[in-house]
């Protein structure tokens, strides 16, 4: 019989919600995040992170600590290809979704069904036109004994 997934599966996500109830398509220059405590595929706290804007990944120093290096999971609207690059560097799997409910985004990824975005093409630093969101990439599925880790804190 598999491992439950309860006993393997205890990590944070993090989605990004400037207007504390939608999530935000740009991930860079978000600065409130709701952070998802989860045992399991249970949800087991909900609590928002309030940035200043110095700590937006966009203003912020990609090399020092951030307050959101301890999720393991960033759902956004969108993101480039250089911001994913950066979380993926200190361990963060970064999705971008079409999808605009936090609590629907976090309990479609944790059921396999949550439908991905590739990253937006950032030219150079362009934030000011649109981002050619809506191609759809295959999902990233948990295997039963999937395991997350976190960077060294050093």
């Amino acid at each position: 019989m598999p491992q439950e997934i309860s006993s393997v599966l205890d990590i944070k996500i993090a989605v990004t919600s400037q207007n504390r109830k939608t999530i935000t398509g740009h991930a860079g220059k978000c600065r409130k995040f709701w952070v998802y405590e989860v045992a399991g595929r249970e949800v087991k706290t909900k609590n928002l992170l309030e940035l200043p804007i110095e700590q937006s990944f966009h203003e912020s120093n990609h090399a020092a600590p951030h307050p959101l290096d301890g999720v393991n999971v960033l759902i956004c609207g969108g993101l480039g290809s250089g911001l994913q690059n950066r979380l993926k560097q200190k361990g963060i799997l970064a999705v971008a979704t079409a999808e605009t409910d936090p609590d629907q985004a976090v309990d479609a990824w944790l059921a396999g069904s949550l439908i991905e975005l590739a990253p937006d093409a950032h030219d150079g630093h362009e934030h000011g036109r649109g981002h050619g969101h809506g191609q759809t990439v295959p999902i990233i599925t948990l295997s039963d004994d999937a395991r997350f880790s976190q960077p060294s804190q050093d």
